[in-house]
């Protein structure tokens, strides 16, 4: 007889009092602790209702299946074909979890597309916005002499800019709100740079000292080589040249790959710079003209405005750092304020002191209320912003004042020209320190101080790296790099993110990175 609940025959078989039903021991007592009744009627129950049966010893029968060696078989085969088809099942259920998963990357995917389209969207209807605001307060005085530039058959007498009756363009001039925009800029701004600390990461001095050339890069055509002008944008590592071919380049310093090359220039570019977080890049030209480039999707940068209220070659482009303006100077002696989503030009600036020289270099000061120029005339200006007055004028230089660079601290301003480099305290108004590391025939292109402000690069007929110190300490020479190109005229200088590398421009055609030799393997195993 075989127990009630388990159906096999019981080793210590007991009945049931009550039911009269046989059942196993160990598991009729198990339930009876557990339930307190009978398993099978449902009746109450208890260890005093069953009885022991007494039986010979039980020896089990053997299934049949285990009996024989075919038995055995067939049992496997079973065992196998249920594996077989679990994994089967298995293999469905994982095809389809990714096919879910395929599904739901793709409209991840293309969300974050819609979110980006709309997002630009948003932003293009925004400076929209803010252009049509800042014309509305335009003077009905400079709305009339507008209006009066227009030709009896209705056109206007420019297509990108309106004449007065003095035969100059007409400028609705920075409007309150501007000048709102940039003094709350500069507060922000300066109250950073009193917080503001020596990255932990900035390249040591002694590294510096060490490094040697990494890349070399051929960006522009061998017909007419030079590179111009630099610049870097550090959050994606990308560098822009400005070359005498006419062309300028963005260059990816991470993967050496060209990302664009901005064709439209007649003549070569003289300036390049980053905008709006890399999405822009302003370029200048001797051509006469200053161009706007906007990034695409496809990492190719589009003209977008072209320029046209300078009567001379372009020397200089200097972005604010709201990013929402930006200045260009030219050697028809005047500088230029634009709103940078619109391209308009808001001012035009003119020295009326009667000097004729015009502008070869132009930077803002960190801050964005201070504007430094240099001229063909070897004199550097300060202009304020706001007023657009002259409030300052550094003399001192032989020949053109070739470049610019204030200190990230706010209280040094580095110039180039003919003689050399000369340094200046603005709190003070004068100058500190003089490099004259070239003869007289060799004329120093390029000053650069790195954006932490510890490093100041010159070029001319080689590159120099020497340590910022104070006004009455010694700036050390640290590094001096070798003129590589053959020409013996480097024209461009740049410090990478906290001085990790060096991008150099010359007379050639390429760009070339010095740096540390272990970093950049690391870099590029990355």
């Amino acid at each position: 007889m075989n127990c009630s609940i388990s159906g096999e025959v019981p080793e210590e078989p007991v009945v049931s009092k009550i039911s009269g039903l046989l059942f196993e021991k160990r598991l009729i007592e198990r339930h009876i602790s557990d339930f307190g009744k009978c398993p099978i009627t449902g009746d109450p129950m208890t260890m005093d209702d069953i009885v022991p049966v007494k039986t010979g010893k039980i020896v089990k029968p053997r299934p049949m299946q285990t009996a024989s060696i075919p038995g055995m078989l067939g049992m496997f085969q079973i065992e196998w074909d249920g594996l077989m088809l679990s994994n089967f099942a298995l293999e469905q259920q994982l095809h389809t979890a990714r096919q879910e998963l395929s599904h739901a990357l793709y409209q991840h995917d293309a969300a974050c597309r819609v979110i980006s389209r709309l997002k630009k969207e948003r932003d293009e209807a925004r400076e929209l916005l803010a252009q049509a605001e800042r014309q509305i307060p335009m003077s009905v005085a400079a709305q009339d002499t507008v209006n009066a530039a227009a030709l009896s058959n209705g056109k206007r007498a420019i297509e990108d800019g309106e004449m007065g009756p003095d035969g100059k363009r007409v400028h609705q001039g920075i409007s309150n709100s501007i000048i709102s925009e940039l003094t709350d800029c500069n507060a922000a701004l300066s109250q950073q740079r009193k917080k503001r600390q020596i990255p932990s990461a900035l390249a040591p001095i002694d590294a510096v000292e060490r490094y040697t050339q990494l890349t070399v890069n051929p960006l522009h055509k061998t017909n007419k080589p030079g590179i111009l002008s630099m610049d870097i944008l550090y959050s994606k590592d990308l560098i822009a040249t400005a070359g005498a071919d006419s062309n300028a380049v963005v260059f990816d310093r991470s993967s050496g790959q060209v990302v664009s090359t901005l064709s439209g220039h007649s003549k070569k570019v003289t300036s390049v710079k980053f905008a709006a977080e890399g999405e822009l890049v302003v370029t200048g030209s001797a051509d006469k003209t200053v161009r706007v480039w906007r990034g695409s999707e496809g990492g190719d940068f589009d003209c977008r405005h072209i320029l046209k209220d300078h009567t001379a070659e372009v020397q200089a482009v200097t972005v604010h750092a709201t990013n929402n303006y930006f200045v260009t100077a030219s050697l028809d002696n005047t500088w230029c304020f634009y709103e940078l989503s619109s391209g308009l030009c808001l001012t035009q600036v003119e020295d009326t002191s009667g000097s004729a020289e015009g502008y070869t270099s132009a930077a803002f000061h960190p801050d964005g209320l201070i504007l430094g120029t240099g001229t063909s005339g070897a004199v550097v200006k300060i202009w304020d912003v706001k007023s657009q007055v002259n409030v300052a004028k550094f003399d001192g230089h032989i020949g053109a004042v070739t470049a610019i660079s204030f200190s990230e601290n706010g209280y040094f301003l580095a110039t180039a020209a003919q003689d050399g480099v000369k340094l200046w305290d603005l709190r003070r108004l004068k100058n500190f320190r003089t490099f004259s590391p070239y003869d007289e025939n060799t004329p120093t292109q390029s000053v650069e101080f790195d954006h932490s402000g510890s490093y100041l690069a010159l070029g001319g007929s080689d590159i120099r790296v020497y340590q910022v110190a104070n006004v009455k300490s010694e700036w050390n020479c640290i590094k001096t790099f070798p003129d590589l190109s053959g020409t013996g005229k480097i024209t461009s200088v740049k410090f990478g993110t906290d001085a990790k590398y060096v991008a150099v421009g010359s007379m050639d055609r390429n760009l070339r990175v010095f740096g540390l030799p272990e970093e950049h393997d690391d870099q590029s195993q990355t």
